[in-house]
């Protein structure tokens, strides 16, 4: 399996191969996003490349919203594109080595692009993420797990056996309202922390 590490990720974005992202912030997200209230809740969207969902909560008026990435180039693109965005906002860091706590963890392609041997140690970083009663919400692929990634599978079964000892599970679905190229493919998330 190819090293998923910074120079990988920068190399990618460099030679612009990047088939997961969707040009916007897709449906699920979006509507996620569009009933939460409360503008100062800190929210941790983590490898969030080019961080569509980032632009989105900033256009809405969320105070509190942080990207974090391992590589580089994306917190760039990022900040080209989003006036509005500070570089305290964009944190150029492994995920596993980050020490701040968060009311809202936005997962959107991270999980999947992680070698599955860091699954249950991202459930760990998660809930060590989050505040008491903190979520963790969003989309997971729903596809056989291979080699053959990123991105990575897996099924609900796999994902409450990984996530039920750290987080109660108040939604794990089949998404309803993917964007076409993963319809069928993905399940929505809303994990609090236990």
């Amino acid at each position: 399996m190819t090293k998923l590490n910074k120079e990988y990720w920068e190399s990618r974005y460099k030679e612009n191969e990047v088939g997961w992202d969707t040009g916007a912030i897709t449906t699920p997200l979006k509507e996620y996003i569009d009933q939460l209230e409360n503008k100062d809740t800190k929210i941790l969207i983590p490898g969030a490349g080019n961080g569509y969902e980032f632009e989105y909560l900033i256009s809405k008026g969320f105070r509190n919203v942080y990207v974090l990435d391992i590589a580089q180039q994306p917190l760039e693109n990022i900040a080209r594109r989003v006036k509005k965005a500070f570089s305290k906002n964009l944190i150029e860091q492994d995920f596993f080595e980050h020490q701040e706590q968060f009311d809202l963890i936005l997962e959107q392609t991270f999980f999947c692009a992680l070698d599955p041997k860091l699954r249950e140690k991202y459930v760990e970083k998660a809930h060590s993420l989050l505040t008491e009663h903190g979520k963790l919400v969003g989309l997971l692929f729903q596809f056989p797990l291979t080699e053959s990634g990123p991105p990575f599978g897996g099924s609900k079964q796999e994902y409450v056996k990984l996530f039920s000892n750290f987080f109660t599970i108040k939604t794990l679905e089949d998404c309803y309202n993917s964007i076409k190229p993963r319809m069928n493919n993905e399940v929505f998330i809303n994990f609090i922390k236990k």
